[in-house]
């Protein structure tokens, strides 16, 4: 609260405060008239003549009567009860002209959740495309199997969620791990993994891919693969068994051959660091790790959620919030491997993407719905002067029903929006 707004709030408050010190005085006045303790010359039982006792005044309470409509004591008494009810007047006009400002100033519009915006450092893995190298990170896995090994082998909690298997193959992009040969970062303790494009192949590009276990045959000597030919080549050979696995994994690429993710310039974080210029605050490839700006949301019961941005769809919103473009993700529109997220384009003003309250996840890790796909729809308010903070699944249900939301399906650029969001502990 600035000085100005403190000033209007103490002008509001003064009025009701002398209020509460005026009864507080007559409250005990009386009592002590009751106790005994002292009376009032002026007391009800005096028979009281304007401000004089009848008694002390010439001719008695007659003459006081008789003189009551001359310009006597009791105009003065009118008088001073006229400027009673004046000064009542304008304390009471001061105090409704304060609640209107404060109401203008609209003290509630503000939530600031606190650290809103915090530093998430993510490991990284070293693979191939093409016979370049690629550095990338694991997010999540549809297999309980693989989040484990994952996690255990990077020490980093890797995210299950069950409901990518059902991603459609358009949303897919094929990734080649090795189980055997010789070893290295792969998942599975060996050479690194060898993808079938980059973000530079926008068009084929996704995070979400598909798997293909292989395997060197007994009596040959490994070596590494670097190509998704060299593996071809390989298995008409005879050196190496290819085997499709049913896992797919969130592997977003931060640095490919042509380029890498967009590190922001300014990496000072605070509680209202703009989405925009990039998710990302550092990329080490000698210490192997990324470090991401976790955002700060609610799960579907109003638990906290901490997520990451790392590819999206259009090219706009991918633009603004500087990350990768991956059209591939349009094709999960209509399907249950993505989930509702919920965000909000007025009403509260807070630390949300578009400048309002943080937004609602129809899912979050550990629940069997929980993707970090998400399906975007914007809330807003019939009349965003009376919006209030919502924070669960519920709470946008009762207002939708009761008519004091809106909500619809995003559609930037008329197009289908899907944002890549896993959902992470930046704490660990």
């Amino acid at each position: 609260m600035n000085k100005n707004l403190r000033y209007i709030a103490i002008l509001a408050i003064i009025p009701l405060f002398t209020a509460g010190m005026a009864t507080e005085f007559f409250t005990d006045a009386e009592a002590l008239k009751g106790s005994g303790v002292g009376t009032s010359k002026y007391g009800s039982s005096t028979n009281i003549c304007g401000l004089q006792l009848c008694s002390e005044y010439p001719g008695g309470k007659t003459a006081w009567e008789a003189e009551k409509g001359k310009d006597t004591v009791a105009p003065v008494k009118e008088e001073k009860e006229t400027m009673m009810e004046k000064e009542t007047m304008m304390e009471k006009e001061t105090m409704m002209d304060s609640e209107e400002k404060i109401t203008e100033m609209d003290l509630g519009s503000v939530l600031r959740l606190s650290r809103a915006n915090v530093p998430a450092t993510i490991p990284m893995h070293q693979g191939y495309y093409n016979s370049g190298e690629v550095y990338f990170i694991i997010t999540d896995s549809s297999d309980p199997t693989h989040a484990d090994i994952i996690t255990k082998n990077q020490g980093w909690q890797v995210e299950l969620a069950p409901l990518l298997k059902n991603a459609p193959d358009a949303a897919l992009s094929k990734t080649y791990m090795f189980t055997n040969g010789i070893n290295g970062d792969g998942v599975h303790g060996f050479q690194g993994e060898v993808f079938t494009s980059t973000p530079a192949q926008a068009d084929v590009y996704s995070a979400l891919t598909s798997h293909v276990h292989v395997m060197w045959n007994e009596g040959v000597t490994p070596r590494v693969l670097d190509s998704e030919e060299m593996i071809m080549e390989a298995a008409d050979n005879d050196e190496v068994i290819l085997t499709e696995v049913d896992v797919i994994l969130n592997m977003p690429q931060i640095v490919w051959p042509e380029g890498q993710m967009l590190v922001k310039e300014d990496k000072t974080l605070t509680d209202e660091t703009p989405y925009g210029g990039g998710q990302v605050l550092d990329i080490d490839t000698e210490e192997m790790n990324v470090t991401f700006i976790a955002h700060r949301g609610w799960g579907p019961d109003g638990r906290t959620i901490y997520y990451i941005v790392t590819d999206a769809t259009p090219s706009g919103p991918a633009d603004m919030m500087g990350v990768v473009s991956a059209p591939t993700s349009a094709s999960l529109i209509a399907n249950s491997a993505a989930v509702d997220l919920f965000q909000f384009k007025d009403g509260i003003a807070g630390t949300g993407p578009l400048g309002f309250q943080p937004g609602i996840a129809a899912g979050a890790p550990g629940d069997a719905n929980y993707s970090p796909m998400w399906r975007i729809f914007m809330t807003g308010w019939t009349n965003p002067s009376e919006a209030q903070v919502l924070e669960t699944i519920d709470d946008l249900n009762a207002y939708k029903e009761s008519g004091l939301i809106n909500i619809g399906i995003a559609r930037p650029m008329d197009s289908d929006h899907i944002v890549n969001c896993p959902f992470i502990d930046p704490f660990q």
